[in-house]
């Protein structure tokens, strides 16, 4: 498809600017694609002198023509442009509306001069079309139009080097040696006369303009000749901005995509007739179009499917790679960025990347933020589960928590520098920071938690090595209590300090620190012998009755005492009373030091004497004797050492004198009964008279032995009837219940006797008999082990005299004695 030229007007005769036309002239000729690639040629000159039939030969344009059969008027009206077909680069080529036009009359000045400045300002080659035969004429027509072209010149604050190509028309036979000189000579003489600025008073015309002048022959009358030179010249619009082409060394070129809206300010400037600082518009249009660049490039991050899914991505964790990915997203849309924008000025171009940068990088801030987030929780954890690991390995804990720590910090940094965005400096060492702050947290935590299970390890130890030894020696009441629980509680709590002291090597805590722990142990350790004292003492007055009860009731050999009436029970009750003050005096008051104290005497000349033994001089300082025991303190004892205040040990003896009473009486009541049970036979005296009185009786029993036989088997049967019916244990009830129930049961004890009596003789005793007789038997004696006498119920078991349990062969007591004689005597029943 063959270029087109895409003439457009792009200011129309009355001077508005034609926005949407040179829009899609750009758009047409891909104008933006260029970059500083391309170039711009206007020509200027006088009405009808034939420029635009100059451009459409030069650059196959197809500007608008004058008709010469028409007559000579105005064919192009404010200016046009066009694309110049076939040249490289991209031409443009700009048709201004002629100059000394009668059309605009008065007015035609004005815009001659605002579209000569305009054609400056955006051109990098101006086309000044002159006649030929007007070199060398003061007041030719020419002369005006330069003295407008360099009086707008110096209205530039800056020079912007332009290519001035003066194009001689209708060359004369003259050779164009001799027509350049003058017409430098003409141009240099228009150069000294304009005013011009202060700064630019001695500047020479080749800073501001490069002059170049060609010859073209009559194109009416030599089209061939003027067609062949037009061709030449064309040739040299090829590559005319490189090195050495007509434009090779212009200054402050706009980048392409920026020519529609600079050449929209310029015109905006011109027509409001300020002083144009091209430098300043350059500027002007570089940060517009920039921004814009700019404003593009961020949008179109914002939207970019890479970034949204590793924005997705970092929210659920750490992104192996994520530096790397975003850096590469920021620098695809930064390098673009330099790309549209690499031809515009240099400091806006920067700084307008700078700004896309900076808000680029705030934009992705968050993620990155997120990330080190990510990388944070992450080493945590490591370090969490490297430690639990460590110490389940019994690896020392301090060592641990530092290699650990080594460990997982290393990591963490590599992992910040995998994360590091390359056009970021970023610090992460607040988030170093603060990871190293939790790893400290949670190394304190776990060694909190580590020594405190220890410490419960350790007191509980503690605890089962002193509790219950401590409670059997409280419960023992020896003279050496207090000193075996000092003795136990040094030796325990040395051996759990030494222990407890290797197993916290590991943790490295400091000196202070250790020693504060290790007394921490032993106060433990004696808080709980305090405690287990504390404990016994509220239970001392069990204690001091079972002291008692145990000593009254048991003799030296531990055996249980029987009381025969031989036993001096005041003796006993006051040994047993001592044993239980002296329980007593132990429970009083805490002694872990080895200091003595005076307790034991106190109490026992306060309460076993009776009396206090005072000093004169203190009964002179007093007046009366005093009582030691109404005090809330013990001497020498401090009060926090005290668990049984003296005044509570009076009301506790009293207590147990009360409710150990009972058992001395029970005492008594046993022995007396047994001494009745014992003395059964009459006096001696008694004995004397019967034997005097009854002489002749006894007398008459020798004389007729079938008496003695008849007495010898009542007596038999008393005695049979004696043991099986346990007279002497019935009559210990008392008398009225022993008669009563000897009176019950003696008429079937003698009818069993009788039959057993029966069956012996025949020589073969009935099963029945033999069950009755077994019945019968542990009967009888089933009342005298549980009589019905409550004084003998209330005796405690251990001050029975006698303890009974039933046998084939008889009734079986604790006393050897009793056990032989009760048997022999109910072997000699059965017999009879």
């Amino acid at each position: 498809m063959a270029e087109e030229s895409y003439a457009t007007q792009l200011i129309d005769g009355n001077g508005e600017f034609n926005v949407a036309g040179l829009e899609n002239f750009t758009k047409g000729v891909k104008l933006a694609e260029c970059g500083l690639s391309y170039a711009v040629v206007a020509i200027m000159g006088p009405q009808s002198s034939g420029k635009s039939t100059l451009l459409n030969h030069l650059f196959h344009t197809n500007f608008r023509e004058m008709d010469a059969y028409r007559g000579r008027s105005q064919t192009t009206k404010g200016i046009w442009i066009a694309h110049c077909v076939g040249i490289e680069p991209c031409t443009i080529a700009m048709d201004l509306e002629g100059t000394d036009g009668r059309e605009r009359g008065e007015d035609d000045t004005t815009f001659e001069k605002q579209s000569a400045l305009f054609a400056l300002a955006v051109s990098d080659i101006v086309l000044i079309n002159m006649w030929c035969h007007d070199i060398g004429r003061e007041h030719a027509a020419n002369k005006p139009l330069l003295k407008t072209v360099f009086q707008v010149m110096m209205r530039l604050f800056s020079p912007r080097k332009t290519t001035l190509l003066f194009v001689i028309r209708d060359k004369t036979k003259t050779p164009l040696e001799r027509l350049e000189p003058v017409l430098r000579e003409d141009i240099q003489k228009i150069w000294d006369a304009v005013r011009k600025p202060h700064v630019h008073k001695d500047t020479p015309l080749s800073e501001f303009f490069n002059v170049d002048v060609v010859a073209l022959s009559s194109y009416e009358e030599k089209e061939e000749k003027f067609k062949e030179e037009v061709t030449q010249l064309r040739q040299r619009f090829f590559h005319s901005i490189s090195p050495g082409g007509l434009a090779g060394d212009r200054r402050g070129v706009v980048p392409a995509s920026g020519f529609s809206f600079s050449a929209q300010q310029i015109w905006k400037l011109i027509k409001e007739n300020k002083d144009l600082d091209l430098p300043a518009h350059k500027v002007m249009v570089a940060t517009v179009r920039c921004e814009e660049i700019a404003n593009d490039k961020f949008r179109q991050l914002n939207s970019d499917e890479g970034w949204l899914a590793l924005e997705e991505a970092v929210q659920a964790g750490p992104v192996p790679g994520f530096g790397k990915k975003l850096s590469s997203i920021l620098e695809t849309y930064l390098s673009a960025y330099d790309m549209e924008a690499n031809y515009f000025d240099e400091g806006v171009r920067n700084a307008k990347r700078q700004q896309l940068e900076s808000k680029a990088l705030e934009f992705v801030y968050p993620a990155y933020a997120v990330m080190l987030g990510n990388l944070r929780s992450k080493a945590l954890e490591n370090f969490k589960t490297r430690l639990e690991h460590s110490l389940s390995k019994g690896e020392g804990f301090a060592a641990s928590v530092r290699a650990c720590a080594q460990s997982c910090m290393l990591e963490f940094d590599q992992w910040c520098a995998d994360a590091s965005i390359q056009q970021a400096n970023w610090d992460a060492s607040k988030i170093r920071e603060k990871l190293k702050r939790d790893i400290d947290a949670h190394a304190s935590s776990v060694r909190g938690e580590n020594l405190s299970e220890l410490i419960a390890n350790y007191e509980k130890q503690l605890s089962a090595a002193l509790s219950e030894p401590i409670e059997s020696l409280f419960e023992a009441g020896g003279k050496d209590t207090w000193p075996s629980i000092r003795k136990l509680l040094k030796h325990e709590t040395e051996v759990a300090a030494s222990e407890f002291s290797s197993s916290i090597t590991g943790f490295e805590l400091d000196q202070e620190t250790s020693k504060t722990m290790l007394q921490n142990l032993r106060d433990y350790a004696k808080n709980v012998v305090e405690k287990k004292a504390r404990e016994e003492a509220g239970k001392v007055l069990i204690r001091m009755k079972d002291r008692f009860s145990t000593v009254f009731n048991h003799d030296n050999d531990s055996m249980p005492r029987v009381w025969t009436g031989k036993e001096d029970i005041r003796a006993i009750t006051k040994e047993a009373r001592s044993a239980s003050l002296k329980l007593l005096s132990i429970m009083a008051a805490i002694r872990l030091h080895e200091k003595p104290d005076k307790i034991e005497n106190i109490l026992f000349a306060s309460l076993m004497d009776g009396a206090v033994t005072v000093s004169s001089t203190k009964t002179r300082e007093i007046g009366t004797s005093t009582d030691p025991l109404a005090s809330s303190t013990w001497e020498g004892v401090p009060p926090k050492d005290t668990l049984i205040p003296p005044v509570q040990c009076k009301s506790l003896w009293r207590q147990f004198k009360a409710e150990t009473e009972y058992t001395v009486t029970q005492a008594i009541s046993a022995q007396e009964a047994h001494k009745r049970s014992n003395n059964w036979l009459p006096p001696p005296w008694a004995i004397v008279a019967m034997v005097i009185l009854g002489f002749n009786e006894f007398m008459l029993l020798l004389k007729n032995p079938l008496y003695l036989v008849v007495l010898f088997v009542a007596f038999l049967l008393s005695k049979a009837l004696w043991v099986q019916m346990d007279i002497a244990g019935e009559f210990r009830s008392g008398t009225l219940a022993g008669l009563l129930s000897i009176s019950s049961r003696f008429l079937p004890t003698v009818m069993n006797l009788l039959r057993r009596l029966a069956e012996e003789a025949q020589g073969h005793p009935t099963p029945q008999a033999s069950r009755q007789s077994g019945s019968l038997m542990p009967q009888g004696f089933r009342h005298q082990t549980h009589p019905s006498n409550p004084t003998s119920n209330s005796i405690p078991e251990s001050s029975v005299s006698s303890n009974i349990s039933p046998s084939d062969s008889g009734v079986e007591y604790s006393s050897p004695n009793l056990t032989h004689r009760r048997v022999t005597n109910i072997q000699e029943a059965e017999l009879s």
